[in-house]
């Protein structure tokens, strides 16, 4: 007899069950004859499927067969007997059944134990009835409510129709009902209670514990129902898709990147190796020592470098595998499902694409994500001391430059908000702005003070024309003063720990590392600089009073916007492929897109338009020097609002700008007193 035939009277002594047998081969040399016979005694018996042969076979011990039982047209595959022995072997209402067992737990009515694999996934529990369960009655649901997320018997969906509260409700037939394999929380995990209400402000579910814990102090609060019904799944699944392929597409040109990069090492190491060899031909013996101390450097570095880099793109493809199964779960979102689970779904796999993102942020300040260069610093005293070649210890200096990845589409992932969120923009109509404190600086404020921007992390940045470059906390409290010769004017963040300042005079832009506190950069101008911006990988930077010039971080240039501009362009927003800049002198504030086109002027209530900022929707803020107002313009220009003036507002405000993905910021006054921290809301 085949050893791959089980044995069955072992498993019905232990569990009074016998266990699935799924064996699918043909047997040989088993006696003919046909039997029917039910076996009830407990005898060494062997019980086969023959999936080829369409048969099942019961054989003794000995191999010799008890019975045989065929049906034309079916196929067994799995099969197993009830605590009598009576061979069940088929369900009539499953597709393509594959195994089945009893639950060794269910003595009383086995049946209730039955357990079926099929091909085609197949809920092992059925639906219940959500009122009867509430009522601890067990019955089966026939139908699915999607607005009351919850099976209904037949008779509860005859109430659940008359109701006038349901009757309008989209139900399904229970068996075209998919659960989502994903489990979505309705429940606050903090507080266990229902996600009710959403803040605007944080963009989040909240229960009515985490509004009073933690929003007390946030405007905007909103029914969640009432924002779920707003918001446009379809929409938020094309725009994380969206998002998914962007991070991918910078995650593979990084890897690309890498691996170019290891081979282009290779090569200056072998430039490297030629340029000692032209020394070793001047020297004498002494340099044979030198030069195998200068290969064993390079080469220990080569190998650090080469292993740092292999490790991040280990890491890299781990991301790439992880945006593909989100990418997946995004797919699975069925919109047969309710809302508001969709929402929620949704809102998950925004989260976990958010940390995807970070981590394509994070890259930006990791060393390993740098392009590196090996090179050998050459030792000019080579030549004039080969007299004195047993004084010589080093050939040169083995360094590594780590340059900036110029990465197209990174600035998506930088200013990259919530996705899931009210289908509506905002309506600057419904705005207030709040001034809550007024905060003393503690610089030196003889010297005027021209620029201020909020960083990613919201700490802020305040340029002098000194020099001096003050990094506040985001509180407002002075953390740490750079001194950078030259007279500065504008400035913007490329990155986590690098921003960028013009110097008019000098016709510069500087790239300052905070971190190292040194500059990193300079990149020289044909034209006396202004405004600066950064966005999607390049400048914008305002050039006299008719050039606003869009450049890469190597200074070469991409477009140039020819403008008509009666006073220098001091202060440029550059976001959204647009560039907007305001001029003081016309009292009047400019938006065009890159390839130069006019696409809004805005004039009205304007008297000496300067610092300029956008929100999360693209409306423009702007700090109106002359009135001491604040002005928000809506993102099309055509709508405007007076959000503070002169009676509660600074006194002649020059600056202003927003937190990273917050609706908070600071404006900073003319006469270089102190910053007022607002808050903006919507009704």
């Amino acid at each position: 007899m085949p050893s791959s035939i089980m044995n069955t009277s072992g498993y019905m002594s232990l569990l009074n069950t016998s266990v699935v047998l799924c064996l699918g081969i043909t047997l040989q040399n088993i006696n003919s004859g046909i039997s029917t016979k039910r076996r009830t005694d407990n005898v060494n018996i062997n019980l086969v499927c023959d999936y080829n042969g369409n048969a099942i076979y019961c054989v003794d011990g000995s191999g010799a067969q008890i019975w045989k039982y065929r049906q034309d047209g079916s196929y067994p595959n799995g099969l197993c007997t009830d605590s009598c022995g009576v061979l069940i072997s088929k369900q009539d209402d499953l597709k393509n059944p594959r195994c089945i067992c009893f639950n060794p737990n269910h003595f009383e009515n086995e049946s209730s134990g039955l357990f079926i694999h099929q091909e085609v996934m197949a809920s092992s529990k059925p639906i219940q009835c959500g009122p009867c369960q509430e009522g601890k009655i067990q019955t089966k649901a026939d139908i699915w409510c999607n607005n009351c997320d919850e099976g209904l018997c037949s008779t509860c969906s005859g109430h659940h129709k008359r109701s006038k509260l349901s009757r309008h409700h989209k139900t399904i037939d229970i068996k075209i009902h998919k659960p989502s394999i994903h489990v979505i929380k309705t429940v606050c995990d903090k507080h266990y209670q229902q996600l009710n209400l959403y803040c605007t402000g944080h963009l989040m579910p909240c229960c009515d514990e985490c509004i009073s814990t933690s929003h007390s102090k946030c405007t905007g609060i909103k029914s969640l129902a009432g924002v779920v019904e707003k918001t446009k799944i379809e929409k938020c699944k094309e725009s994380l898709d969206t998002d998914i392929r962007s991070t991918l597409d910078i995650l593979n040109k990084m890897v690309k990147n890498k691996s170019g990069n290891i081979k282009r090492e290779e090569q200056q190491y072998e430039s490297i190796k030629e340029t000692i060899a032209i020394f070793r031909e001047k020297i004498n013996n002494h340099l044979d020592h030198l030069e195998e101390k200068l290969c064993h450097e390079i080469d220990t570095i080569l190998n650090q470098e080469k292993s740092k880099m292999s490790n991040l793109t280990t890491e890299i493809e781990e991301k790439k595998g992880k945006l593909n199964e989100i990418k997946d779960q995004l797919n699975a979102v069925t919109t047969k499902s309710s809302k508001l689970h969709s929402f929620l779904e949704v809102h998950q796999i925004e989260q976990q694409v958010h940390q995807c993102q970070r981590f394509v942020e994070d890259l930006e300040d990791d060393d390993r994500a740098k392009e590196l260069e090996i090179k050998l610093k050459h030792n000019e005293e080579i030549d004039e001391i080969l007299c004195k070649l047993e004084s010589l210890e080093s050939l040169g200096e083995v360094i590594v430059d780590k340059i900036e990845i110029a990465e197209e589409n990174r600035g998506t992932s930088i200013r990259r908000g919530a996705q899931v969120e009210s289908g509506e923009q905002s309506n600057i109509n419904d705005m207030t702005m709040n001034i809550e404190t007024k905060i003393d600086l503690e610089i030196n404020i003889n010297n005027i003070i021209f620029d201020m921007i909020c960083l990613m992390d919201g700490r802020v940045i305040i340029v002098q024309d000194n020099g001096k470059v003050n990094l506040l906390t985001p509180d407002g409290k002075l953390e740490k003063q750079f001194t950078i010769p030259g007279e500065a004017r504008s400035v913007t963040q490329i990155n986590q720990d690098t921003i960028a300042i013009t110097y008019p005079n000098e016709r510069t832009i500087k790239m300052f590392n905070m971190e190292k506190e040194t500059v990193t950069k300079v990149i020289k101008l044909d034209k006396i600089c202004w405004g600066l911006s950064f966005s999607n990988n390049s400048f914008a930077v305002g050039l006299d009073k008719n050039e606003i010039r869009i450049i890469d971080l190597e200074g070469n240039t991409l477009k140039s916007i020819q403008v008509q501009s009666e006073s220098t362009l001091e202060f440029i927003v550059h976001c959204n492929d647009r560039v907007i800049y305001s001029d003081h002198e016309d009292g009047a504030v400019y938006c065009v897109d890159e390839s130069g086109t006019h696409i809004w002027k805005y004039k009205q209530d304007l008297s000496f338009p300067a610092g300029l900022c956008t929100d999360s929707y693209g409306n423009i803020f702007v700090a109106d020097y002359v009135s001491n107002r604040i002005i928000v313009i809506s993102k099309d220009g055509k709508d405007s609002k007076v959000l503070i003036n002169e009676k509660d507002g600074p006194k002649n405000p020059w600056c202003i700008c927003f937190k990273h993905n917050e609706s908070s910021g600071f404006i900073f006054d003319g006469l270089c007193t102190y910053l007022a921290k607002f808050n903006v809301s919507c009704r």
